[in-house]
C-alpha cells in the first residue's frame, strides 16, 4: 500500500506551501496544483521567500510527486491571433513556474479548434509546443496532454489526436500524456467491465503507447459513455462505476504513475479521503 501514488488537486488558497497542508489531511503521495489562479492571464513569477516556504513544506511531505495544470484560458490553437500569443506566453510562464518549483509533469486540455479544423489545429499545438520547448531548453519539464471528452470543438477525445501531437514534437523527451478516467469514457471509451477496459487500454497502447503515459485523473462520470460531456463524480457513484478502478488500480502499468482526483469536495476534504479510501481498498495484495 505504501508503493501507491496516489492523491487529489489541492488549493493553494493562502499560498502555494499551503497544498502540502491539505495533501497530509487526506493522506496523499501525490498531487496536482495550480500554480498560479486558473482563471487569470498575467504570469506571475514566484517570489523567493513563496519557493523557500514551498521547498519547506514540500521537504517534510509524504507527497512524493507534485503534478501542475495550466490556466483554463490557455488555447495553443486559438482562432483569434492575440489570443494564440497570449496563450504561448501564458503557457510558457507556466513551465518557468513549474520548473522553478521542481515539478516535472504540467498537464494542459489541448485546445478549441473553433471552427477551423481539427488537422490544422493539432498542427498548430505542435508548432506552438515546438517554439516553446525550444524557448524553455533549460527546463525539463514535460508537456502533458490531457484526453477530453470533446465538449464543443475541444480537441484531444480521440487517442489518435493526442498520437498526431507527438509525433510533430521535436523533442519528444518533452511531451506526455494524462489520461482522464471520465474524459476517455465521456468521449466513448468504454471501461465498466473487463472487456472493455481491456480493449481501451490496448488501443491506448497501439495508438499513443504507455511510454508517454506521465499522469492520470481519476474521476467517475454524472453523464453516460460517449456523451461528450465533462462532469466529474465521485468514484463508484457515476456511469463508470467501481470496477473499472479496480481493472486500473490492479493494472501494473499504472503501478509507478501518478493517480490524482478532481472531484468536488468541501473544506474539511473528506469526499477527498472517502474517495482516497476506496481506490486503496481495491487494490488486491498478493
Amino acid at each position: 500500500m505504501k508503493e501507491l501514488i496516489i492523491g487529489a488537486h489541492c488549493s493553494t488558497e493562502g499560498g502555494l506551501h499551503t497544498s502540502f497542508q491539505r495533501a497530509e489531511t487526506i493522506n496523499a503521495t501525490a498531487m496536482q496544483i495550480f500554480t498560479q489562479n486558473a482563471r487569470q492571464w498575467h504570469p506571475s513569477k514566484i517570489q523567493a521567500y513563496v519557493l523557500e516556504m514551498y521547498e519547506k513544506n514540500k521537504s517534510k511531505s509524504k507527497v512524493k510527486t507534485v503534478i501542475s495544470h495550466d490556466s483554463y484560458l490557455i488555447n495553443l490553437c486559438a482562432k483569434d491571433a492575440q489570443i494564440q500569443k497570449k496563450s504561448e506566453d501564458a503557457f510558457k510562464g507556466e513551465i518557468m513556474r513549474c520548473h522553478a518549483l521542481g515539478i516535472k509533469i504540467l498537464v494542459f486540455h489541448p485546445g478549441s479548434h473553433l471552427g477551423q479544423g481539427e488537422e490544422i489545429c493539432l498542427n498548430k499545438i505542435a508548432d506552438a509546443l515546438n517554439r516553446i520547448h525550444e524557448e524553455t531548453k533549460q527546463c525539463d519539464v514535460i508537456s502533458t496532454i490531457e484526453t477530453t471528452a470533446g465538449q464543443g470543438t475541444n480537441l484531444g477525445y480521440k487517442f489518435e489526436h493526442l498520437k498526431h501531437i507527438i509525433n510533430l514534437m521535436d523533442n519528444k523527451e518533452r511531451i506526455g500524456v494524462c489520461l482522464d478516467t471520465c474524459h476517455i469514457f465521456a468521449a466513448g471509451y468504454d471501461i465498466r467491465d473487463k472487456k472493455s477496459y481491456t480493449k481501451t487500454m490496448n488501443a491506448f497502447e497501439e495508438i499513443i503507447g504507455f511510454d508517454y503515459l506521465r499522469a492520470v485523473h481519476m474521476n467517475d462520470s454524472k453523464k453516460e459513455c460517449g456523451s461528450r460531456v465533462d462532469r466529474h463524480e465521485h468514484i463508484g457513484k457515476g456511469e463508470i462505476g467501481v470496477d473499472a478502478f479496480s481493472f486500473l488500480m490492479n493494472d501494473k502499468r499504472f503501478k509507478k504513475i501518478p493517480k490524482v482526483l478532481e472531484t468536488e469536495k468541501s473544506e474539511d476534504l473528506h469526499e477527498d479521503i472517502e474517495n482516497l479510501n476506496i481506490l486503496r481498498g481495491l487494490v488486491k495484495r498478493k
